[in-house]
């Protein structure tokens, strides 16, 4: 009797899936590209639920990106991208070998792109696509390395991301490295898995244009080399023909690179000649990427950080090695900017690719939760959350401007210059985003000067005659001239006229 009450207890007991399938019994006919057909594409979006959900997550992603694309007005770096796209292919690759700090393939691409006009949009349409292309990139991503649940989560986290829309909308090879990066990384773990060719090839293809796109996608680049490397190197006692894949991997991305890596060299040399006058530095470089793929917000990070540890003990108990992954990049990734944060200026967005890692990193963290429910619901839960997160970030992103109005400042001084009036920037460079939407200054008739010092201010200021001078200074001026004596000078000889998003205007 008592055992039979025993057994009923048991059967009573729910159990525990250990797989969280979305689809149920449905079986995707999709295996490979050559299963690609309009029957089989409509039986998986009418059936699938990963298919359903990631289909909506690109609309999601695609409307946020585009939405509003050329409301805020370029910005230094934005103008300066289209200074360089409007000179010719070979133009722009000698302006790389001479100095540019940034690769060429994004300014071509651009230069390209300046046949439909040179408005805010269609400078920043091509990173605006790649973004959203990324987000089907990063579902693969997940479903390659774990499961199509950390697929789609990561998939989400990008589609909401105010860190990644942000700079889906700017007119610069951001959001192109990271689609190149995310791109190579699917290939890469497929070629981790099978160990072909074709795939270890196609990774050091996308990784090269990831590279062309911008020098500091090396560093994702080399950390993956290095995992592989040291979860390869034991399978050498059978034999090499691993470790031959990923060298020949390694081989097509130094020949697609060659010219590159010998500009590189030089640039880096100059570039860690000095100390950085911008930039973050020391462990600041740590703590305000993490804030920044959060989306702009301390808590968020938190919670973010938080799920982003779970996920990578979850991982070590799925497989070391894919723990081991995770840490792996993130350190590598981490101690290089921190050493290099001290030689050259440092920035997050210049550490995009990273969202990659910590987005799949904090959904692996959905499995803790599934074992506790039992619910197929967690994966929706997971999903809703990181879109209410993000909310209060785009909504702020949305409703005001999020860079420099110089639209607007090129508008005020068009109204207040006359004939032979001068218009002086501080520091000098600046006068590239105001160009752009300044009308002309043969029109109008005013002179253009740029200032980085208190000496070349007292010189602009002794050019002066019976003209107006107006002054256009940015917080910029602090890392063109640390000393501060071209504060100092504008404090002592002009008048304060107004500011304007962070540009402000002084009148002598």
């Amino acid at each position: 009797m008592a055992k039979k009450k025993t057994e009923r207890v048991r059967e009573k007991k729910p159990k525990v899936s250990p797989n969280c399938d979305l689809d149920g019994d449905y079986t995707t006919p999709v295996k490979s590209l050559r299963d690609l057909s309009i029957e089989n594409i409509t039986s998986l979006l009418t059936h699938s639920r990963y298919a359903q959900s990631l289909l909506v997550l690109t609309l999601i992603g695609l409307f946020l990106r585009l939405y509003n694309l050329g409301y805020n007005s370029l910005w230094l770096d934005e103008a300066s991208t289209y200074g360089f796209s409007v000179k010719s292919f070979p133009e722009i690759w000698q302006m790389t070998a001479a100095g540019e700090f940034n690769p060429p393939l994004f300014y071509w691409v651009e230069h390209v792109m300046l046949v439909f006009g040179t408005n805010e949009i269609v400078l920043r349409i091509v990173p605006a696509i790649l973004g959203v292309l990324t987000i089907p990139l990063v579902y693969w991503i997940g479903k390659e390395f774990i499961d199509r649940n950390v697929g789609i989560i990561a998939a989400a986290a990008f589609a909401f991301s105010p860190f990644l829309i942000y700079y889906s909308q700017e007119a610069r090879a951001y959001s192109m490295m990271l689609f190149f990066v995310a791109a190579a990384m699917v290939f890469y773990l497929k070629a981790m898995k099978n160990n072909d060719l074709t795939n270890w090839a196609l990774f050091g293809v996308f990784a090269a244009l990831a590279f062309w796109a911008h020098f500091y996608a090396f560093t994702i680049i080399a950390a993956l080399f290095i995992y592989a490397l040291i979860v390869k190197l034991p399978q050498l006692k059978t034999g090499i023909h691993d470790i031959k894949m990923l060298v020949l991997g390694g081989v097509v991305f130094v020949v697609l690179c060659i010219p590159l890596i010998i500009v590189t060299m030089q640039l880096f040399v100059t570039r860690t000649a000095s100390a950085p006058t911008y930039g973050i530095q020391g462990l600041g470089i740590i703590s305000e990427t993490f804030r920044q793929v959060a989306g702009f917000n301390e808590y968020a990070m938190f919670l973010l950080c938080a799920l982003f540890v779970i996920g990578i003990i979850q991982a070590f108990l799925i497989d070391r090695n894919k723990a081991l992954f995770l840490v792996l990049l993130t350190v590598l990734t981490f101690v290089i900017s921190y050493i290099l944060s001290f030689k050259m200026p440092m920035q997050p967005r210049y550490l995009i690719f990273m969202s990659l890692i910590f987005f799949v990193g904090v959904a692996i963290s959905y499995k803790v939760f599934y074992s506790l429910v039992n619910n197929r619901g967690v994966v929706y839960g997971f999903v809703a959350v990181l879109c209410i997160i993000s909310a209060p970030s785009l909504a702020n992103y949305y409703s005001g401007y999020s860079k420099e109005d110089w639209r607007g400042v090129a508008g005020i001084i068009q109204q207040k210059t006359n004939p032979g009036d001068q218009i002086i920037f501080v520091p000098g460079y600046m006068s590239q985003p105001f160009d752009y939407f300044y009308y002309s200054n043969a029109t109008d008739k005013t002179f253009e000067y740029g200032a980085s010092s208190g000496r070349d201010l007292e010189a602009a200021y002794a050019r002066k005659g019976n003209s107006t001078q107006y002054f256009i200074m940015t917080p910029d001026i602090t890392a063109a001239n640390p000393n501060g004596d071209a504060v100092a000078w504008l404090r002592e000889h002009t008048q304060f006229a107004g500011q304007n998003n962070g540009i402000y205007i002084f009148v002598a």
